[in-house]
């Protein structure tokens, strides 16, 4: 019983989201490039499964892990400043029982923590579409050295904005999910509870951010020039139609679902195992 409680009461340090969204990136990587492809593409008639065929045929197994080194960079960067600021904050709040602050107080900081991860995370290296990089810190180099520095933050508001709301998606929603579950009776701390929470919290990520993901993909991929402002862009998506915004919405989610369920997976263990006991 004693050990018991005190796992439960384990808290996470502010790097484990990091690591853990990294490892959850190595597995779902190949879905994150098909779902990119798609959004490029002003074609909607091409279907994943097509397109993820046609790329093995004509690139080999291997094509499907291009631009891997760019993803874990964006990880290591984004995902470990949303989930450092969103822990540390929570904690801060709450202390010990920084799971039970009110859901408000838990979206308000992912809201921000969402933001500063979203801008601090805003690197354009085109891994899946561009292979003239050999890995990602080349490409942060020659986009900087060829395109100035501003390059680099190309597509950052549209990846600010979708950051916020992904953040609040997964994280204030996967923590209040996850506590509903136990206090129903029929749930315990476990990896079914985990699953389940962040099953949910994929579900409400994705459609809370799959406009924002669409526009974003397409300004940082845009060659310099080729949208005026965020209105064109807007204007050039819509004239797809309504569906237009949440193009590749199936990969989307089929991607981000897996990511979130391994994401936090992963960070559950790494708290179990190797995070810290709060008493205050």
């Amino acid at each position: 019983m004693i050990a018991n409680a005190t796992t439960e009461k384990r808290l996470s340090r502010w790097y484990f989201g990091g690591l853990a969204s990294s490892g959850a990136a190595i597995v779902t990587h190949p879905l994150d490039l098909i779902k990119v492809h798609l959004q490029t593409q002003q074609d909607g008639k091409v279907k994943a499964v097509r397109l993820a065929i046609s790329i093995v045929k004509q690139q080999g197994i291997t094509a499907l892990y291009s631009g891997l080194t760019a993803s874990l960079l964006r990880q290591l960067t984004y995902s470990t400043a949303r989930f450092g600021i969103y822990e540390a904050s929570k904690q801060y709040v709450g202390g010990a029982k920084a799971d039970n602050i009110p859901f408000y107080q838990k979206a308000l900081i992912a809201g921000m923590s969402g933001a500063v991860g979203g801008f601090v995370g805003t690197q354009v290296i085109h891994p899946c579409l561009d292979y003239s990089y050999k890995h990602a810190i080349d490409g942060v180099f020659r986009v900087f050295r060829e395109e100035g520095f501003r390059r680099l933050f190309s597509g950052a508001s549209t990846a600010t904005g979708r950051a916020v709301l992904m953040t609040i998606g997964q994280l204030s929603f996967y923590d209040q999910i996850k506590i509903m579950l136990l206090k129903s009776g029929y749930f315990d701390d476990n990896l079914i509870t985990h699953f389940s929470a962040s099953l949910a919290a994929g579900a409400i990520a994705t459609t809370m951010t799959q406009p924002l993901d669409v526009l974003k993909t397409r300004a940082m991929n845009a060659k310099p020039g080729e949208f005026k402002n965020m209105m064109h862009l807007v204007t050039y998506t819509a004239k797809l139609g309504p569906l237009g915004f949440y193009k590749g919405y199936v990969p989307a989610f089929i991607r981000l679902a897996p990511q979130t369920i391994l994401t936090f997976v992963f960070l559950e263990q790494l708290r179990k195992h190797f995070g810290y006991i709060q008493t205050k």
